[in-house]
């Protein structure tokens, strides 16, 4: 199942920003998040969904769109990478790709600073709470239409975004394909962040025997609030870090033969069979018919 075994253990983190409307200060920021994990030991960093860009008016959202060859923080972070010899998830940057939506895209950078994995939002977040609060993703993002499993230097990393985390069946085929580690970068609102982030993301550690690493962050962007939060989960689901609701980064010592020994306790990736759903509700049959 496991593609590539982990040589030695590592610390991975995740980044927990407050993005605007000012990009330069947004990537600025997360830059100097970056170097502070790195100097505490992290070799891999994760940054939240939409980190450089994120504001929410009456004229919809704004995440600072670019084409992907020359956005700004992808520029500028893949020279950090390079840099701190270190590997960078980017969460989340939106991309202009020529046509008339954009794509919500993760990037995947190694310690060289090359690009080596791409992963498009999958499911898009078109939602309607009861305090008001309404969200069209579709309107200006296209759906991805691919599950992303890419190696990093210690395994295998399974990708995703924010409202992707409501779809286990997503992540099931990620473990099944080889993923020992999952990211969840995200903007999740302050709203379901409150009544879904820690249950939803144990859930999905537990159920694949992944470690967790989700990114969120924090704060008010405009009109929106965003929960903040950043968790890593080991495969037992336990929390091993958790960023709350302020700047800064979390981290923690992952060793991926702790997938191998969740999984060998419980098989459940390898327990999947066929069944059928049977409708047992009443025939309702009208006077007079047979």
């Amino acid at each position: 199942m496991n593609r590539q075994r982990s040589s030695r253990p590592f610390t991975a983190a995740c980044i927990q920003n407050c993005a605007g409307t000012d990009m330069a200060a947004n990537i600025d920021d997360s830059a100097e998040l970056i170097r502070e994990a790195h100097a505490a030991g992290a070799e891999f960093i994760a940054t939240p969904e939409f980190f450089s860009c994120l504001d929410k008016s009456d004229d919809g959202l704004e995440v600072g769109a670019h084409p992907e060859s020359t956005h700004p923080a992808l520029l500028t972070l893949s020279s950090l990478a390079r840099e701190l010899e270190a590997w960078l998830l980017l969460g989340s940057l939106a991309i202009k790709d020529g046509g008339g939506r954009l794509r919500n895209r993760s990037l995947l950078i190694d310690n060289r600073g090359r690009i080596v994995a791409r992963y498009d939002k999958i499911h898009m977040f078109d939602v309607d709470l009861a305090n008001g609060e309404s969200y069209r993703e579709s309107e200006l993002f296209v759906a991805g239409d691919e599950a992303v499993i890419a190696p990093i230097g210690w395994g295998m990393l399974g990708l995703s975004v924010c409202y992707d985390l409501r779809f286990p069946h997503l992540y099931r085929q990620l473990a099944q394909a080889g993923a020992q580690l999952i990211s969840v970068p995200a903007a999740f609102t302050k709203t379901t962040g409150e009544a879904h982030w820690h249950t939803l993301l144990q859930a999905r550690a537990i159920e694949t025997g992944c470690f967790v690493l989700a990114p969120c962050q924090f704060g008010r962007h405009g009109a929106a609030a965003t929960y903040g939060h950043s968790l890593i989960i080991d495969p037992w689901g336990r929390v091993l870090a958790d960023g709350g609701e302020e700047r800064g980064f979390v981290s923690a010592d992952i060793n991926l033969s702790t997938v191998d020994e969740a999984r060998r306790m419980i098989p459940a990736l390898s327990h999947d069979r066929d069944f059928r759903v049977v409708d047992n509700a009443p025939t309702v049959r009208l006077a007079g018919t047979s």
